[in-house]
């Protein structure tokens, strides 16, 4: 399909392998989709305690602490509880990390989706169904400081429910918001994602989105070595513009 031949907006969109459709968000939506983009992002405590556990200063702390205090002490349960405790202190860090990014959105654009990305013109936001259920999500708005002689769309909030992954949906997703986005003549697609976040970076990189930079949003971020990474996919016609 062509991707200049889509509507502003699209409304509907079928995958030829699984009975989904993705249509403009509705407000008999919000609590599904609020709650997959909540469960979503709660899932990445997992590997963000996993990505924490393996770094240098974590194996020097894990392996310090409890030699220090058996040699203190001379207490092995002591040293062993010791680590049982860093352990639980950096899987709460992980979590907060997470608690606080839905607590972020959830007090922002997502407060009234309506209002954020469907009362103006050149944004929008998608709910993907299957079976009378919510199985995927995505956002998209312009962004207000964009550089000079560009005109850039940022992806907000893509989210597939467990349960539909692997049936090629975030990327139709993602095509979704492509399509629009060279409909509505931006040059540029943005969005942030994390290191954690393997398989949706994978996703954007084989798309065709590029590493532009990283950066750590917060002392929670930083500290566990958790960057948000940003990404851009640039239309063929910006990139000659560009040359």
């Amino acid at each position: 399909m062509d991707i200049m031949n889509l509507g502003i907006c699209m409304t509907t969109h079928s995958l030829p392998t699984a009975p989904h459709h993705i249509g403009k968000y509705q407000e008999t939506d919000c609590k599904r989709v609020l709650d997959l983009f909540s469960q979503g992002m709660v899932e990445h405590v997992p590997a963000t305690f996993c990505h924490g556990l393996k770094l240098p200063q974590t194996l020097l702390v894990l392996l310090g602490v409890p030699i220090t205090l058996l040699l203190v002490s001379g207490s092995w349960l002591l040293a062993l509880g010791s680590n049982v405790t860093l352990l639980v202190i950096l899987w709460l860090l992980a979590r907060e990390l997470w608690r606080q990014y839905v607590i972020m959105y959830l007090q922002a654009d997502l407060v009234d989706i309506t209002k954020s990305y469907l009362s103006a013109h050149g944004s929008c936001f998608w709910v993907a169904e299957s079976g009378g259920q919510v199985a995927g999500i995505v956002g998209a708005l312009p962004v207000e400081n964009a550089p000079p002689g560009r005109k850039q769309l940022q992806l907000f909030h893509l989210s597939v429910a467990l349960e539909h992954r692997g049936e090629g949906l975030g990327k139709a997703l993602v095509m979704t918001v492509l399509q629009f986005a060279r409909a509505q003549g931006y040059s540029e697609v943005v969005l942030d994602t994390s290191i954690v976040q393997q398989a949706a970076l994978t996703l954007y990189l084989r798309m065709g989105f590029q590493k532009t930079g990283e950066y750590f949003p917060d002392k929670i971020s930083r500290l566990l070595d958790v960057p948000t990474i940003r990404l851009m996919y640039s239309f063929p016609s910006a990139q000659e513009a560009g040359r």
